[in-house]
C-alpha cells in the first residue's frame, strides 16, 4: 500500500462519525434475499460513492461519498468511520442541482484524480451541469494520533452544459471506459425539444478524454431524457438507465451516433396524461432494452463484475427512488431481461460494488444509509412521483 493510502487508512482510524455495523431491520427476511443487509454510516442526502483503486490491488476500502448539499467525505466502508474532504468547489444546491456523482480514475493510484460533477450558478442567475478533476491529497504524518487532513486540489472544470433556467434533470452521471476516456451523461432540463437537436448538449451523451478533449464530435448519443445511471461492462458495452416521464423508464445499450428517441417517442405519457407516440423502430429511434411501466425512478446502474455473487457477473443492478427496489436485470451480449426486483423499504440513490464484489447502496434523502449487501452464509461473521408536470426524482 502506497504512502498516501496508509495515511488516509490512519485518518479513517482516527475520525469515528458515528458508525455502525448493526443489521438493518427495514429489509425483508434473508430468506426473501440472496443477500442479507448491515447498515455502515448515515449521510444527509447522499447521492453517489465510488471506490478509490489502491497500488497493487484492484480497490481499498475507501470510498468517497457526496452530499448533495455540497459535502464529500471519505469513508472506510468497513466500520463506516469518515472524514470531510475539503477544497470541493461551490454548487448550487437547488431542486435536484448540487453535489452529484463522484469517480475516481482509473489511475488514481498513480495520479490521485477524482472526478465530480455539480450544478454551478452562472453570472446570469441561471444553472448549469459541470465536471471537472482534481487530486486528492493526504496529508500529516501517517501515525497513531497524527494531524491526517485530506483535501481536494488544483480542481479544473472541463466541461459544462447550456445555462438553463430550470432546476431539475441534470444527469450527471460519469463513467470511464477501459481505454481511459469517460462518458457524461447530460439530462435534458426538461426543456423536451434541444434532446433532438445535434448542436446542444441537452439530452446527450457526451464521449470525452480524461482532460476534457471530446471523442467523436459533438456528441456520443442523443435523444435522452434524464440518464441518472451509467456504467460500462466488462466487454466494453456502454449501458444507461434513464427516466421517462410517467412511465417509460429505460435500460438502454447506447452505440455511437444513435437517437434514443426523446421527446418524440416513449413507453410513457406526459404528466398531463397526453400520450406520447411509442413506435420506437418505424420513426428511426433505438429501442430501449427494457422499460417499466408503472415507474420505478431509476436512479443508478451498475454492471456487477464481482465475485461474491457469480450468478450476476455481467449484469445490471439499478437502485430505484419510487420503487424503492434493488433491480437485476440478466444482460446476455446486447440482450437483457427482466429478472429480480427486491424490495428495499427505502428509495435507493446509487449502488456500487466494493473491493471484494460486496454490493453498497445509498439511501436517498435525510439520514440516509449507505448499505453493505454480501451474501447470506458470508455476511453473518462481519461486523418521485409527482402529481404536477415535475420530474419523479
Amino acid at each position: 500500500m502506497t504512502l498516501r493510502l496508509m495515511q488516509a487508512a490512519a485518518l479513517l482510524a482516527l475520525a469515528a462519525c458515528g458508525a455502525t455495523s448493526s443489521q438493518s431491520s427495514a429489509q425483508q427476511s434473508a430468506t426473501e434475499k440472496p443477500f442479507a443487509v448491515a447498515e455502515v454510516t448515515r449521510f444527509d442526502a447522499p447521492w453517489a460513492l465510488t471506490f478509490l483503486p489502491g497500488s497493487g490491488l484492484p480497490m481499498t476500502n475507501m470510498a468517497l461519498v457526496t452530499e448533495k448539499a455540497g459535502k464529500l467525505w471519505l469513508v472506510d466502508a468497513t466500520n463506516g468511520r469518515k472524514q470531510e474532504v475539503t477544497g470541493i468547489p461551490a454548487v448550487a444546491s437547488e431542486g435536484q442541482g448540487g453535489l452529484a456523482d463522484v469517480v475516481a480514475h482509473r489511475d488514481f493510484a498513480g495520479n490521485q484524480r477524482i472526478y465530480l460533477s455539480f450544478s454551478e450558478r452562472t453570472e446570469g442567475g441561471t444553472t448549469r451541469a459541470a465536471v471537472g478533476y482534481g487530486r486528492l491529497i493526504f496529508s500529516g504524518p501517517a501515525v497513531p494520533g497524527g494531524p491526517v487532513g485530506v483535501s481536494l486540489q488544483q480542481f479544473k472544470v472541463i466541461w459544462r452544459g447550456p445555462s438553463v433556467d430550470s432546476s431539475v434533470h441534470y444527469s450527471q452521471r460519469i463513467a470511464f471506459a477501459p481505454d481511459g476516456t469517460m462518458f457524461v451523461s447530460s439530462g435534458e432540463r426538461f426543456q423536451f425539444d434541444p434532446a433532438q437537436d445535434p448542436k446542444s448538449d441537452l439530452g446527450k451523451i457526451i464521449h470525452m478524454t480524461d482532460e476534457g478533449q471530446r471523442i467523436g464530435g459533438q456528441w456520443h448519443s442523443m435523444g435522452h431524457r434524464n440518464v441518472l445511471g451509467l456504467d460500462v461492462g466488462p466487454d466494453g458495452r456502454l449501458w444507461e438507465t434513464e427516466m421517462g416521464p410517467r412511465g417509460g423508464d429505460e435500460l438502454n445499450l447506447i452505440v455511437q451516433g444513435r437517437n434514443y428517441g426523446w421527446p418524440k417517442v416513449s413507453y410513457g405519457s406526459h404528466y398531463s396524461g397526453i400520450p406520447i407516440p411509442d413506435d420506437h423502430k418505424s420513426r428511426g429511434f433505438e429501442e430501449p432494452k427494457v422499460w417499466w411501466n408503472p415507474s420505478i425512478s431509476p436512479s443508478s446502474l451498475l454492471i456487477y463484475t464481482g465475485d461474491l455473487f457469480p450468478q450476476w457477473k455481467g449484469d445490471a443492478l439499478i437502485g430505484a427512488l419510487s420503487g424503492q427496489a434493488l433491480i437485476r436485470v440478466d444482460i446476455d451480449g446486447d440482450k437483457a431481461r427482466k429478472a429480480d426486483q427486491w424490495a428495499m423499504g427505502a428509495r435507493i440513490r446509487a449502488v456500487d460494488q466494493g473491493p471484494r464484489g460486496e454490493i453498497y447502496l445509498l439511501e436517498d434523502g435525510p439520514g440516509g444509509r449507505l448499505l453493505r449487501l454480501e451474501p447470506v452464509e458470508r455476511s453473518v461473521s462481519r461486523a418521485g412521483a409527482s402529481s404536477g408536470e415535475l420530474p419523479r426524482e
